[in-house]
This record gives structure tokens, C-alpha cells and sequence, in this order.
């Protein structure tokens, strides 16, 4: 029975991917692109998510506190002004001074590889026994020992480290997408 569950389970899920096979392949061949480049460049790597990051924050935080000035009768506009401001301070020491924070930003790259990892995990054990799941499960691995790898290296690793996994989980998430589509174009045949 529980075969037949899993079966039927995995019916629209390789239905999905068949009908969007093109998207998965030019997002695999994207994302193994992308971390190529950023293999060949760890710390430019490094640099660019972490200034990306802290505009991030930065636009978030502005858009905060404007949020927090036009309801200041609200009774939570103090926190939300204060929630808004730290934003805007940590946007502009990330994305202002680009050598600072690069371990805080190691660490919190390293939580999101191992949670992105569990994720995936969940995603080719639901997709099972669809083809191509075994190699969304490979990509879960590695982007957990990623994680791993980036935590058990601090601080020395943090320079070149940052980039140099973040290319390696984008060509492993890619390779996963294209191997995917590569399965869905042989079940429709």
C-alpha cells in the first residue's frame, strides 16, 4: 500500500516537472553557470553577497521606519521604529564596509546551506520514487556538509570559504535540476 501512496503522490509532481522541463534546465544550467563564477572567484564572492545582503537590510530598514511614522498612533510605533533603525545600522555596516561581518555572515550562509539541505531532503524523499530524486537527495547532502564544513573552518575560512561553497552549492543544486529534467524527458518518452 505504501508503495501505491507514494506512487500516486509522485504522479503530479512528475507531471509538474515534464510539462516544465525547459524552466528546470535553463535553471540548472543557470545556477551551474553561477557557481562556476563564483568558484573562480571566492572572495569577490564573499564581498558581493555580503554587500548584497546589507542593502537588503538597509532598504527593509528605511522602508521600517517610514512604516513606523505614518501609523505613529499605533502603540507598538517606538518598537517598530527601533526594529526599523537596527535594520538600517546593520544594512550599513554590511553593505558599507565591505571587510567587516564576513564571519557573521559565514555563519549565518552555513545555517542556511544546512536548513536548505533539510529541505531538499524533504523534497526527494516526498518525490521518491520519481526519477531523478536520488540526485535532489545528493544535492541535500552536500549542501549540509557545506554547512558543516563552513562552521568547522571559522575563521580562517571565512575569506574564501564564503564564495567558494556558495559555488559549490549553486553547481550542486543545478546539476540536481538538470538531472531532473533529464529523468522527466526520459518518462515521457
Amino acid at each position: 500500500m505504501a508503495g501505491t501512496s507514494s506512487s500516486s503522490s509522485s504522479g503530479p509532481i512528475r507531471e509538474a516537472i515534464a510539462e516544465h522541463r525547459t524552466w528546470f534546465v535553463i535553471l540548472g544550467a543557470v545556477m551551474v553557470a553561477l557557481g562556476i563564477i563564483a568558484i573562480l572567484f571566492p572572495f569577490v564572492t564573499t564581498i558581493a553577497a555580503k554587500i548584497f545582503l546589507g542593502w537588503l537590510f538597509l532598504v527593509g530598514g528605511i522602508v521600517q521606519v517610514v512604516h513606523a511614522f505614518s501609523t505613529q498612533k499605533w502603540s507598538q510605533f517606538f518598537l517598530d521604529l527601533l526594529v526599523g533603525a537596527i535594520y538600517v545600522v546593520v544594512g550599513g555596516w554590511l553593505a558599507f564596509f565591505p571587510l567587516t561581518g564576513i564571519i557573521s555572515l559565514t555563519i549565518l550562509l552555513a545555517i542556511t546551506f544546512i536548513v536548505q539541505g533539510l529541505i531538499e531532503a524533504g523534497m526527494a524523499f516526498r518525490m521518491r520514487p520519481q526519477g531523478g530524486w536520488i540526485w535532489m537527495l545528493l544535492s541535500a547532502i552536500v549542501a549540509v556538509l557545506a554547512g558543516v564544513l563552513i562552521i568547522g573552518g571559522l575563521p580562517g575560512t571565512a575569506v574564501w570559504a564564503l564564495g567558494l561553497l556558495v559555488g559549490i552549492n549553486l553547481i550542486s543544486s543545478g546539476w540536481a535540476y538538470l538531472f531532473l529534467a533529464t529523468a522527466a524527458g526520459k518518462a515521457g518518452q
